[in-house]
């Protein structure tokens, strides 16, 4: 069930990084951001991370994610404790990067996008359940 909770967290953060990562790359013409600075923390020198939008490297993080965390619930791989070190880890590494981004957003950019936040609330969520799983093991959880 867990890993099914972070699939399903996964999948709603590609549609946010792939919002994000088609504006970025024109194909949006505007983003619709009713309140914040989404256009101005998209458009600046930040929201370009390795030769790459930010968000696209959001979109591979997240896609990453699901496709291990699907993994993780095929029968051959539920019981395994690997894949929840491997979930646990790549969070970490988000949250990680999004502390880091919204530290940017707050301090040097002084503006907050509303999808970035959004993101932050995701993978904050995936590094909570991935905790949870590596703790729980493969105790079985009620209903399950």
């Amino acid at each position: 069930m867990r890993r099914m909770v972070i699939a399903a967290l996964a999948l709603i953060g590609v549609f946010v990084a792939l919002y994000l990562t088609l504006y970025k790359m024109g194909v949006i013409g505007h983003l619709a951001c009713g309140l914040g600075g989404c256009e101005r923390v998209n458009t600046s020198k930040w929201a370009i991370f390795a030769g790459a939008p930010v968000a696209a490297w959001g979109v591979a993080f997240y896609t990453a994610t699901f496709v291990v965390a699907l993994v993780g619930t095929s029968p051959s791989w539920i019981d395994r404790r690997e894949i929840a070190y491997v979930l646990a880890g790549m969070s970490f590494v988000g949250v990680a990067f999004t502390a880091w981004l919204t530290y940017l957003e707050l301090f040097v950019i002084e503006a907050i996008c509303k999808y970035c936040v959004t993101s932050a609330v995701i993978v904050t969520a995936i590094f909570i359940v991935s905790i949870a799983d590596v703790a729980m093991g493969n105790r079985v959880q009620p209903g399950e």
